[in-house]
């Protein structure tokens, strides 16, 4: 699969589940909409730029 691809199919997921949870599971200050965070929100930020640079990393060696 292909970087450009492999983008691509990542965004079509996160855009397909994050609309939805954006009016569900938000309370008030959260979602799309409000702009309040928690401490434990910059882990799952953390995550995604691991996840980013390891695919980076990975399609580099190829």
């Amino acid at each position: 699969m292909k970087m450009s691809q492999a983008f691509a199919a990542v965004w079509a997921v996160l855009s397909a589940t994050m609309i939805p949870v954006d009016h569900t599971w938000a309370h008030d200050g959260h979602g799309l909409t409000g702009s309040h965070w928690h401490a434990t929100d910059v882990w799952g930020f953390a995550l995604a730029l691991a996840v980013a640079v390891v695919m980076w990393w990975w399609s580099r060696n190829k």
